[in-house]
């Protein structure tokens, strides 16, 4: 089945990411942003030879896609509870020739012992919405609400979730809002998951943090390392080294916008 036959091709386009695989996204749906590409990288660096890994929320497929180019995961599971959006993830992975190594399922993670058998994974990654229901701008469509807000889960849903899925001492790798953190402390320490790395993401130099990268290991005593700063952007606005060396500048890669 093509993607045209799942959904209207006119609210489809195509982007080339910076590892030089290629993302359909639906302009009705939510579209990543530079959130998805850092927990990503972040993420890439803890995940194991062979880990079996699961993206709660995958959305398009963005995270496993990359994933699947830069860490050395056997295998990455994808739940999306939007039925058009996990359609347009499978399309995504079959685009890649990704089928062997990523698998989508239309599912709500709420449902997760449903979904798997306990201890499943090595590696757990997430990027949740990150505003409680009810709260911020009300976005112009579903599809949209749903990605921002918790209308179809909640945090402590989705660290439930986590914790149920990991085996002992797997990685549980989530990017949410700094204004949250206390209450993500609480959950993760509630579930016996202990906080190994935490790291604020900033806009740009002696800026206010707008994201923070999580890294919390089950069964893990928590040995709290808070990492530097990853600053997005030099004050003149252009992309600071690291980030250049995500995205890598000889590739095409999408537009950096924070999620909101």
């Amino acid at each position: 089945m093509s993607h045209t036959e799942v959904f209207h091709a006119e609210s489809l386009h195509t982007e080339v990411l910076h590892t030089g695989q290629k993302l359909i996204q639906n302009d009705a749906c939510f579209k990543f942003g530079i959130d998805a590409v850092l927990l990503a990288d972040f993420s890439s660096k803890i995940i194991r030879n062979n880990d079996l890994v699961l993206d709660m929320g995958c959305g398009n497929g963005i995270i496993p896609i990359l994933l699947a180019q830069t860490s050395r995961a056997q295998k990455i599971t994808g739940v999306e509870i939007q039925n058009e959006v996990a359609n347009l993830a499978t399309e995504n992975a079959k685009l890649n020739k990704l089928e062997e190594k990523i698998s989508i399922i239309n599912a709500d993670i709420k449902d997760f012992q449903k979904l798997f058998t306990p201890c499943t994974f090595n590696d757990i990654v997430t990027n949740p919405p990150y505003m409680k229901n009810g709260s911020g701008k009300k976005s112009t469509s579903e599809a949209l609400q749903i990605a921002r807000c918790e209308t179809k889960c909640t945090l402590s849903d989705i660290i439930e979730c986590a914790t149920y899925n990991l085996k002992s001492n797997g990685n549980f790798m989530m990017i949410h809002r700094p204004s949250r953190i206390s209450e993500i402390c609480v959950l993760l320490d509630k579930h016996n998951l202990g906080i190994k790395t935490i790291r604020f993401v900033c806009p740009k130099p002696h800026t206010e943090p707008t994201m923070v990268l999580i890294h919390a290991k089950k069964d893990f005593h928590p040995e709290l390392k808070v990492e530097k700063d990853l600053i997005v952007s030099n004050e003149d606005g252009s992309y600071t080294e690291e980030v250049r060396k995500i995205y890598l500048d000889s590739c095409q890669g999408p537009n950096l916008p924070y999620k909101s």
